[in-house]
C-alpha cells in the first residue's frame, strides 16, 4: 500500500470521526433543549399570589393517592358543587412559535385552575394561542371510541374561566386540556388507551402547529390499577326481597300503590326508582319475576316477590338511605302479607340488618379516606 493510500485512509477516518462527533454534539444540544422545554416551572405563573407549590401526596395502600381538597370538586364543567381538588393551571411548554389568530387578544392575567382531577384522570395539555375550536373536531369525535370517558376543556382567549370545549362553536382557545378517566366499572385504563389518546392529540398538534405535553403514562397506569383495586373493594349492591310466604304470591297492585305513595317513579325499563334532588336514584324496586312493572297493574296480578336494590357507592348519606329502604321493605311485607329476606332468601332480623349497617359504615369510611365520598361526582364517575 502506497503512502498516498495510507494518508487517504487516515483522512477518511478523521472525517468519519468528525461527523460522528458533530452529530453527537447536535443531538445532545437538541435533547437538552427539548427537556428544558417540557420541564414544568417550579413556580406556576398562573398560581394565586402567595400560593406554595403542591407537595406530592404520600402513597397509602392500596396505593391510592389522597389529594388535598379545596372548596369544589374538579370533576364537572364548568363548576361543581362537590369539594374540588386544588390544582394550579400549568402552562404547556413553548416549543415553537405558532401564529395567533387575527382577532385574538392578550390572555387573561390570572386564569382559574384547569379542570383536571389528578386522582382519577390522565391529562394531555395543548397550547393553542388563538386556535379555533373546530380544529379539534376530528380528535373530539374519535376520542369517544377509546373505551374510557374523555373530557375536553378549553380556556378561551382573554378569558379567566375554563369551559367544556365544543368543536362546533365559534371560539378561539389559548389552552386546551384533555383528560381520560383511569378506571370505571369496566376496569382500569389500559396502556393502549392512554397511548391512543396521546397519539390522537399529537396528530392534531402536528397538523395545526400546536404545542403538546402528555403526562407520564407509566405513572398514570399505576394510579389506574390502584383506583381499580379500590373500586372493586367498595363496589357493593345490596338487595332486599319481599317474598310471598309458602306457596302464595304477593299482590302487585298493592306493591305499586305503596311504591307510588312512597314517591317512587316508574322508569322506561319497568323499574321503580326513588329519585333524589340531583335526579339520581337512591334505591330501586323491581319485580322478582322476569316481567317488569307496567304503568297499569290489574287488581289480581301477582308475583312471587319484589326486590329492593341499593347501589352503595353511588348514594350520598347511605346509612340514612339504607334505613329508609329497610323501613319501606318492611312496610311492603306487612301490606302484602309477605316476608323480608336477603339475597340468600334468609329472613332479615334486626341483628342481620345491623350487621349490614356496620359493613356499610366501614365501606363509607374507606371511601372518605380515599377522597371518593359516596354519592359525590367523583364516585358517580367511577361507578357509572
Amino acid at each position: 500500500m502506497s503512502e498516498l493510500q495510507i494518508w487517504l485512509l487516515v483522512l477518511g477516518a478523521a472525517v468519519v470521526v468528525a461527523v460522528v462527533l458533530f452529530n453527537w454534539l447536535q443531538e445532545r444540544r437538541f435533547r437538552k433543549q427539548a427537556e428544558a422545554a417540557f420541564e414544568l416551572p417550579s413556580v406556576d405563573p398562573l398560581a394565586r399570589p402567595g400560593a406554595t407549590p403542591r407537595e406530592s401526596p404520600g402513597r397509602i395502600e392500596p396505593a391510592l393517592r389522597e389529594p388535598v381538597f379545596d372548596v369544589a370538586d374538579a370533576t364537572d364543567l364548568p363548576e361543581a358543587s362537590e369539594p374540588r381538588l386544588h390544582i394550579e393551571a400549568e402552562p404547556v411548554a413553548d416549543l415553537r412559535a405558532a401564529p395567533a389568530a387575527a382577532n385574538t387578544t392578550p390572555p387573561a392575567a390570572t386564569a382559574a385552575p384547569a379542570p383536571y382531577d389528578e386522582l382519577i384522570e390522565y391529562r394531555v395539555r395543548l397550547a393553542c394561542e388563538g386556535v379555533l375550536a373546530n380544529v379539534f373536531a376530528d380528535a373530539f369525535n374519535r376520542s369517544r371510541s377509546l373505551g374510557k370517558a374523555v373530557r375536553w376543556a378549553g380556556l378561551p382567549v382573554g378569558a379567566a374561566q375554563w369551559e367544556a370545549l365544543q368543536p362546533w362553536r365559534d371560539v378561539h382557545y389559548q389552552q386546551v386540556v384533555v383528560t381520560m378517566q383511569l378506571a370505571d366499572r369496566n376496569g382500569a385504563a389500559e396502556p393502549g388507551q392512554l397511548g391512543s389518546l396521546c397519539d390522537l392529540l399529537q396528530e392534531t398538534a402536528q397538523a395545526h402547529g400546536l404545542r403538546i405535553a402528555c403526562d407520564d403514562a407509566a405513572e398514570a397506569l399505576e394510579r389506574a390499577q390502584a383506583i381499580d383495586h379500590f373500586c372493586v373493594d367498595v363496589d357493593v349492591l345490596i338487595g332486599l326481597n319481599v317474598m310471598a310466604r309458602g306457596e302464595g304470591a304477593v299482590n302487585l297492585a298493592r306493591i305499586v300503590g305503596e311504591a307510588v305513595g312512597n314517591g317512587m317513579v316508574l322508569g322506561a325499563d319497568g323499574v321503580f326508582q326513588l329519585i333524589d334532588s340531583r335526579g339520581e336514584p337512591l334505591y330501586t324496586l323491581c319485580n322478582h319475576d322476569a316481567e317488569p312493572f307496567a304503568e297499569v297493574v290489574e287488581d289480581g296480578q301477582a308475583s312471587q316477590g319484589v326486590t329492593l336494590q341499593f347501589d352503595v357507592p353511588r348514594v350520598p348519606d347511605g346509612l340514612k338511605v339504607f334505613d329508609g329502604m329497610v323501613a319501606f321493605g318492611r312496610k311492603l311485607a306487612n301490606e302484602v302479607g309477605g316476608i323480608l329476606v336477603d339475597d340468600n332468601l334468609r329472613p332479615l332480623t334486626d341483628t342481620g340488618i345491623e350487621k349490614i349497617r356496620t359493613q356499610l359504615a366501614q365501606i363509607y369510611e374507606r371511601m372518605e379516606a380515599r377522597g371518593v365520598p359516596s354519592g359525590s361526582r367523583r364516585a358517580l364517575r367511577l361507578f357509572a
